[in-house]
């Protein structure tokens, strides 16, 4: 392996040069076209762009005009024709395509990532996102000078809590191309965040950003795996300068018997007993005949918010959007921006002279967070036309409303709004959750309605519903900051047959999730969708999927809720908390459901 390793030199710059590099002369560049200085070859060739584009495209219209074969060429036309490609080329080698390099060279030498011109492009982006993230970045001291940041005169250091320098965190396996990279990246000449634009290799970037970082805090991340995930599937998607990933254990609780379907759920946690609670709601759930579920509304929102000059203007605009006159035109606006969304409605709310517009749409197995988002743009600039006063202040305006509890998410819905409910035998009640229809009942009351209305409580009506919505978000590679809104969630209980049995119910009116996109498409959490039956995209009914998900989710939460007010009510919670989320070091112990 050692022979296979490229080797690395030091010029006289103090810099690594591949092999082959030439040390008499220095790079070819694309500005050397011309013995002329750069503004001047930069002005030749693109007048010789513009020029043989403007010609060609004359030529072309005269000759469709007289009938001409368009491949009947002139002298002039080829000379136009080779001017043309020239200037192309010219142009697109000075300005850079440093992401083709990376696909055609995925081992870029440390010689290719210092190039000037590079260097000036991350310089300026680097003065950038300082200018908007004024955080001290990390940087280490070097052997007889300070460490200075690329475009910053800022030369923050770390600081351990005895006051003292850390000492860097040395990886002895890395070998000396890439050891210079690190070196680079501490001192600020390579920008962190371009190190996989710049070798073309993800983990290898991921492992150099790591190192890196060891160095720069003294702080060891030897905990964090960095082996056995596939970098690039997350590339421009999911995550962005990764060191690592962390790992959640994921269980399964079920079956979960919903709709005549038997579904084993997925639930990422680190919380005890919750997997086990949840798998003892399911048992219940089952001895009793299953839960049954329906999708009650189905759309994701966007409202961006615009501004006028009069409150007069504003409310012009918001009798325009809700004149059911005017919703065709604007459906056909909106749903040009994709094969899947369509829009399904239109609210406003006026607060001053300024306009809160919600739109709301269907979209498919997507999330939809972004199909919408295109949408809503389309019809932003469309209404741009008849309303040319309009001022767009956001895209978005709060009024969605994503990732905060909302009343209008609570009230009007947003993403899936499900309904799911059991009845529970009374003999399931007694043997397998241990207490009774009547301090169910009474329980449910004075817990989740009348104590969360005593706390003010917005859409929190229940015991734990986030508790399985974040596991199986998590597990199933939904956004997990809309366990928020998600999570919004009534619990009702009642005695049914005669005060026998006990009627379960949760309405949840803003579960937001996909079957397609995001994290949905890492294997781990493609896996757990594979395991519910929802995997990608549904051929046969879009949207599909994702609705059952949904309904999954719901059935979810109706099991933990079910298992924890009757821990609660038989005063089992406490005991059960300490004894698994204690038990650390008892391998033996195992969580007893039932007897």
């Amino acid at each position: 392996m050692a022979a296979l390793r490229r080797r690395s030199s030091k010029d006289s710059a103090g810099e690594v040069a591949p092999p082959g590099h030439d040390y008499s002369s220095p790079p070819t560049k694309a500005s050397d076209a011309l013995p002329l200085p750069l503004y001047l070859t930069n002005a030749v060739f693109f007048a010789l762009f513009f020029s043989s584009v403007y010609y060609l495209l004359l030529q072309w219209r005269e000759k469709i005009r007289s009938s001409i074969p368009l491949h009947v060429v002139t002298l002039s036309e080829i000379c136009s024709i080779v001017s043309f490609v020239a200037s192309f080329i010219y142009l697109l080698g000075f300005f850079g395509i440093g992401f083709v390099q990376s696909l055609v060279i995925p081992r870029t030498s440390h010689d290719d990532l210092l190039d000037d011109d590079d260097e000036l492009i991350d310089q300026d982006f680097t003065a950038a996102m300082l200018k908007d993230d004024s955080r001290a970045a990390p940087c280490m001291p070097s052997a007889g000078d300070d460490c200075k940041i690329a475009s910053s005169k800022i030369t923050p250091k770390f600081v351990s809590d005895d006051g003292e320098l850390p000492s860097p965190v040395v990886n002895p396996s890395l070998d000396e191309e890439d050891e210079q990279i690190v070196k680079s990246v501490i001192d600020g000449k390579i920008p962190s965040y371009s190190l996989e634009s710049k070798l073309g290799d993800c983990r290898r970037a991921a492992a150099i950003r790591r190192e890196a970082l060891q160095r720069a805090t003294g702080k060891s991340l030897a905990g964090l795996p960095l082996e056995g995930f596939n970098y690039d599937a997350i590339l421009g998607q999911c995550c962005e300068m990764p060191v690592g990933y962390v790992q959640i254990p994921v269980g399964i609780a079920g079956p979960l018997l919903l709709d005549g379907r038997e579904y084993s759920v997925p639930m990422a946690t680190t919380e005890g007993c919750l997997v086990a609670s949840t798998n003892r709601g399911c048992k219940a759930i089952l001895a009793s005949g299953g839960a049954f579920s329906a999708v009650l509304r189905d759309g994701m929102t966007r409202a961006p918010v615009v501004r006028f000059a009069t409150a007069k203007r504003a409310a012009e605009l918001k009798f325009f959007l809700e004149d059911p006159l005017n919703f065709e035109t604007l459906s056909m606006v909106f749903n040009s921006s994709s094969r899947f969304g369509r829009l399904q409605s239109i609210k406003c709310a006026v607060a001053g002279k300024n306009l809160y517009i919600r739109f709301s749409c269907s979209t498919g197995d997507a999330m939809g967070m972004n199909m919408v988002s295109k949408g809503v743009q389309n019809v932003i600039d469309f209404l741009g036309n008849e309303f040319s006063d309009m001022e767009v202040i956001g895209l978005s305006g709060n009024y969605c409303s994503d990732k905060k509890p909302a009343a209008v998410n609570w009230i009007e819905g947003r993403g899936k709004s499900v309904v799911c409910e059991a009845i529970i035998k009374e003999e399931v009640v007694k043997k397998v959750l241990k207490t009774n229809v009547s301090s169910l009942v009474e329980l449910n009351m004075l817990k989740n309605l009348t104590g969360s209305a005593v706390a003010g409580a917005l859409g929190g009506f229940n015991a734990h519903a986030s508790n399985l919505v974040s596991a199986v978000y998590i597990a199933t590679g939904q956004d997990p900051a809309q366990n928020i809104e998600s999570s919004h969630c009534i619990t009702m209980m009642e005695a049914v047959n005669d005060g026998k049995d006990l009627h379960i119910s949760v309405t949840m009116p803003s579960i937001e999730v996909g079957t397609v996109g995001g994290g949905t498409q890492l294997p781990s959490q493609s896996a757990c969708l594979n395991l519910l039956g929802v995997k990608g995209a549904s051929k046969e009914v879009p949207g599909s999927n994702s609705r059952l998900l949904a309904t999954i989710v719901a059935g979810t939460v109706l099991a933990g809720e079910l298992s924890l007010m009757s821990a609660i009510s038989a005063g089992q919670l406490v005991n059960s908390h300490m004894k698994f989320n204690r038990a650390s070091h008892n391998k033996d112990a195992a969580p007893k459901l039932s007897t």
